[in-house]
């Protein structure tokens, strides 16, 4: 049989009756594969393995310990022979053949009027793979698929929703909205559920930061609404995003709220979260890798570190600053802090952090352009004026720093085994 003489296609088999005739493993699993999609099984064999004996004994199956009988088709919508013996398995399909009944027979590929492919389920689609002969072949094929499903590199997105059937009334198709971190901005720091979400979306509402090379992947007809934000200057508010995604989802259209970092690190995912619910709206939350710990490592700078520091506070360089422990061995880190980065300074330094403890500004991290400024809590504002550090930036605050191989020789920590 050549593979082009194959027609495939996908029976629905749920409450149907089917016979498996053989009782090894390989009949086995074929029985448990047919219970996975509903069917009412009856495996006849005059012995079986312990598999099918204890799916027997949990009623889940039906056995008849004998061998096969002709009329042991009278029933069957479908037919898995498997007992390793050429002649009765050559009987069953030769039987099956005169009554119209498909059959596929495990002893004899070639001459089977079915094939059962190499399976795999990534949400709600099943992968089915034939390679003629080669079941190990179309195995590996079947887990290329699923693993590229898995992570989002094949496309996932629905475009038929709540098809009805004759006679049935259906409500408006139901939408979703996913609160998803996109991470610092490279897209290979992006999580593989964030991946799959962004190939089953309809929309995309879109911040500024984050990685935003992958809304160039997208199909065409999945709309992206840009809704990114800069300092002191907000030309979509987050109500107008919050009512946003609450109205395509009521559309019915999967939503991706495609943030930077992650949506509860000082992302108002929170606020979005909340606002969906408040509407009924089914929400997630995709967690991200956050920037304010991701950057600092994009400049060789851990926020912890043994000997150097056991905490660390993540704040936005505003006013909770001065209740912040005060010391170079507890790591303090800015997100957004770039304009008010000379107050902040003045507010650690008055806390009682010396004005001596390092302080690293890393532009852009992840971006081929990044940039990493280092100096002092005394210096690091004119420093930063000097070379012109604009956002987004992340700032590190904290002996953390000497470990950065952009710390200057003066401010570098060279004996770290002695720490």
């Amino acid at each position: 049989m050549a593979l082009m003489d194959i027609y495939p296609t996908a029976l629905r088999l749920l409450g149907r009756p089917v016979l498996v005739v053989g009782g090894g493993k390989v009949a086995a699993r074929r029985a448990k594969g047919l219970l996975d999609a509903g069917a009412r099984v009856t495996v006849v064999a005059p012995e079986a393995v312990e598999m099918i004996r204890d799916l027997a004994d949990a009623g889940l199956l039906h056995w008849e310990a004998r061998g096969y009988r002709t009329e042991d088709l009278d029933t069957p919508w479908f037919v898995q022979t498997a007992t390793g013996d050429p002649t009765v398995d050559a009987q069953v399909a030769a039987d099956s053949e005169a009554r119209r009944i498909w059959c596929v027979n495990a002893g004899d590929h070639e001459s089977s009027a079915a094939w059962t492919p190499a399976v795999a389920s990534v949400d709600d689609v099943k992968i089915a793979v034939n390679a003629g002969a080669d079941p190990r072949r179309a195995m590996a094929v079947r887990d290329a698929v699923a693993a590229a499903l898995d992570e989002g590199s094949l496309p996932l997105r629905h475009h038929r929703r709540g098809t009805p059937r004759a006679g049935q009334v259906t409500s408006r198709a139901k939408g979703s909205v996913a609160l998803v971190g996109g991470g610092p901005g490279d897209p290979g720091l992006m999580t593989v559920r964030a991946r799959q979400l962004l190939a089953e979306a309809d929309v995309v509402v879109a911040d500024r930061l984050g990685p935003r090379s992958v809304l160039d992947g997208l199909p065409e007809d999945v709309r992206v609404i840009e809704v990114g934000k800069t300092p002191g200057h907000h030309p979509v508010p987050q109500d107008e995003i919050n009512r946003i995604l609450v109205r395509e989802a009521l559309a019915g259209n999967h939503v991706v709220r495609l943030k930077g970092g992650d949506p509860y690190v000082l992302g108002r995912g929170g606020e979005e979260l909340a606002f969906c619910r408040e509407h009924d709206v089914d929400v997630q939350v995709v967690p991200g890798v956050t920037s304010a710990i991701s950057v600092p490592a994009a400049a060789g700078i851990p926020v912890t570190h043994r000997g150097l520091a056991t905490g660390f506070s993540v704040v936005t360089g505003h006013d909770e600053l001065g209740s912040l422990p005060a010391r170079p061995d507890h790591t303090v880190v800015l997100l957004m802090g770039v304009k008010a980065l000379s107050r902040s300074m003045d507010t650690l330094a008055a806390s009682g952090l010396p004005r001596d403890t390092p302080v690293a500004i890393v532009e852009r991290g992840y971006a081929p352009d990044q940039r990493v400024t280092v100096a002092t809590v005394a210096d690091i504002a004119d420093r930063a004026a000097d070379v012109g550090v604009e956002n987004p930036a992340v700032i590190v605050v904290g002996d953390v720093v000497r470990l950065s191989p952009y710390a200057p020789e003066h401010l570098r920590l060279t004996h770290t085994h002695a720490l």
